[in-house]
């Protein structure tokens, strides 16, 4: 089912916390709900559609549902790690077009900050009834080890030089520095990300993205709904969901699934990448903007390391803005997963909403972009095309 122009993106919310050691993950998701629906000029009571992923405590939907006292006909709890919030924007969309639900909410939340979670650098426990998880676990691979073996393989494959990488982190920067809540505000230099310390070869410190409590919310509606409220009008357009897994032994680190969810996406809108004015990419780590870009089209495969150099992710003077809430590198990264607010960007930049000093002007065509679970195992990906109308 075809989701262009069915739905409408008319609340949009991020927690300004960064550490909330006094609160828990379900009064962070209740909280981002709310500001959701003060955005939207919505109440609890129009919410008749609820999504969620892994982030939620207890029984997910079940628990938050019943903590936010939701009355509702649809649900859906699709986890796909970071990537999952624009594929919950993608089927609210689908259950608003087939008629199951009127106003659809979406919640993020998570406080690894406070739980002193290392998100990238420490083994994750992962379940053990996870297909192959038991010849993996003996090895011990952290987060970084993974994005690190793909970035190591795109150097050898394609000359792709850790200078380049650094200009993804110094982009981010140049946007972090106008919004109050990022966790990193200084202005860096590719000289700065280079000489931080050595994480996983060849991904520097700064090569990573932030650690932070917080979280977002989404409203999804009816277009007779958003057209009703006082606020600016973006639809949905277009979207595309995939997963990359290693294929029975049969193992390409050089590419993501953004290869198949972007042009799917693209199909489905009508639009190329040529079109977009505004891209949130999932920045995890400078290699994960490096290599989604070039999947989406917005460059060759092997081109993206001199598509990112000398600032051309920067608003303002660069090719192709990105990233302007400072994303995961400097602003915020919760739950472990960031795919919300990139979406919540994107709804900004389209409503005329963002910081002036990064607003992209006459922003009508924007994109955005998730990944979930890791480059160099298996992840999800998502890619959502919203338009100002």
């Amino acid at each position: 089912m075809s989701i262009k122009g069915k739905a409408f993106i008319a609340g949009a919310f991020e927690h300004p916390t960064r550490h909330a050691p006094d609160k828990s993950v379900a009064q962070l998701h209740a909280e981002c709900a709310r500001g959701a629906l003060a955005d939207a000029g919505l109440s609890k009571d129009d919410v008749d559609g609820y999504f969620c992923a892994g982030d939620a405590p207890g029984l997910g939907a079940s628990s938050m549902a019943d903590y936010m006292n939701l009355r509702l006909r649809h649900i859906d709890s699709t986890d796909t790690g970071g990537s999952s919030y624009l594929i919950h924007v993608a089927h609210a969309a689908q259950a608003i077009a087939a008629g199951k639900c009127n106003v659809a909410l979406i919640t993020l939340a998570g406080r690894p900050r406070s739980e002193g979670m290392a998100t990238g650098t420490a083994p994750r426990p992962g379940n053990p009834n996870q297909p192959d998880l038991e010849w993996e676990l003996p090895y011990a691979h952290a987060t970084v080890n993974m994005y690190a073996m793909a970035a190591m393989r795109h150097m050898h494959a394609f000359g792709t030089t850790s200078e380049q990488l650094a200009w993804i982190k110094v982009a981010a920067s140049h946007h972090a520095q106008h919004n109050p809540h990022a966790m990193l505000r200084d202005v860096l230099t590719v000289e700065q990300v280079m000489q931080s310390p050595m994480v996983a070869d060849p991904l520097h410190r700064m090569d990573c993205c932030v650690i932070s409590d917080g979280g977002g919310a989404l409203l999804v509606v009816r277009p007779e709904i958003a057209k009703s409220l006082k606020r600016p009008l973006v639809r949905v357009l277009g979207a595309g969901e995939a997963i990359k897994g290693q294929f029975g032994g049969e193992v390409d680190l050089t590419y993501t699934g953004a290869a198949w969810s972007g042009p799917a996406a693209f199909a489905e809108a009508g639009v190329t990448p040529a079109d977009i004015q505004y891209a949130s990419i999932y920045d995890s780590f400078t290699i994960t903007v490096l290599m989604q870009l070039e999947d989406l089209g917005f460059c060759k495969k092997g081109e993206g390391g001199r598509f990112v150099a000398d600032g051309n992710l920067i608003s303002g003077s660069g090719r192709l803005p990105f990233n302007t809430d400072g994303g995961g590198l400097c602003n915020n990264h919760p739950a472990n997963r960031g795919g919300i607010t990139k979406v919540i960007e994107a709804v900004r930049q389209l409503r005329g909403e963002a910081h002036p000093a990064v607003q992209v002007p006459g922003c009508t065509l924007a994109l955005a972009q998730g990944t979930g679970g890791s480059l160099g195992t298996r992840h999800g990906s998502a890619t959502l095309i919203m338009e100002r109308v």
